[in-house]
């Protein structure tokens, strides 16, 4: 029995039943779903193509669905990107701006409750690093820590902060309730932070009939 699986990520070039018989022959295990980009339409017919693919080999591919979770942006910037220096003065609003090398805003107005001072701020999957100067009360002064271009809605992390953002969003619940329909075999939970999240989808999967998906 093998322990280890193949997960590959299905999209547009790899949708089609002929892609997708090409993959499981090559040991494809696992079919996961992006649901970070495209609408239940363009994932229903990836899933019936998957389930076509998976009746002429005759293999068995689970199906995962992977949902966006919960997570902080930063917001528009003029012209796309800003150039940020180290040892620079940024500050980031709470409230939605186009931003520029000065100012910035993100997605989650709750993170002026969530640091402090000297709170560290990762943008860009922590290409560009800040440190929290003040707390004010709609926005944070921060000092940049290294040179880098700073560009549209990148990812905000907040490292040993615990950030009140919910376990699971609005759009999270929708896609795991089309996941139930569909029949998937696992969702794969993102940015999950305490074992509370977890608790909330599995609540979420038995009282709408997925109590046989699994939580990865």
């Amino acid at each position: 029995m093998r322990k280890t699986k193949i997960v590959c990520t299905i999209g547009p070039v790899s949708e089609s039943v002929e892609k997708l018989e090409q993959l499981i022959q090559a040991g494809m295990n696992v079919a996961r779903l992006n649901f970070s980009h495209g609408d239940f339409e363009e994932h229903g017919n990836r899933i019936k193509n998957i389930r076509e693919a998976v009746k002429r080999t005759g293999k068995e591919v689970a199906i995962l669905l992977d949902t966006k979770g919960p997570e902080i942006r930063t917001q528009t910037l003029e012209g796309g990107a800003a150039e940020l220096v180290s040892g620079q003065e940024l500050i980031i609003s709470m409230t939605e701006v186009v931003g520029n090398k000065d100012k910035i805003s993100v997605t989650y107005p709750g993170l002026v409750q969530d640091v402090e001072p000297g709170s560290q701020i990762l943008l860009d999957d922590g290409l560009i690093g800040l440190e929290v100067k003040e707390v004010r009360e709609n926005e944070l002064v921060t000092t940049v820590l290294n040179d880098g271009l700073l560009k549209n809605k990148k990812g905000v992390n907040v490292p040993n902060v615990s950030v009140n953002l919910p376990g699971i969003t609005e759009k999270d619940i929708a896609d795991i309730k089309f996941g139930i329909e569909q029949g998937v075999d696992f969702i794969a939970a993102s940015f999950v932070r305490r074992a509370s999240d977890v608790l909330e989808i599995r609540e979420l999967l038995d009282g709408h009939g997925g109590s046989e998906i699994h939580i990865i």
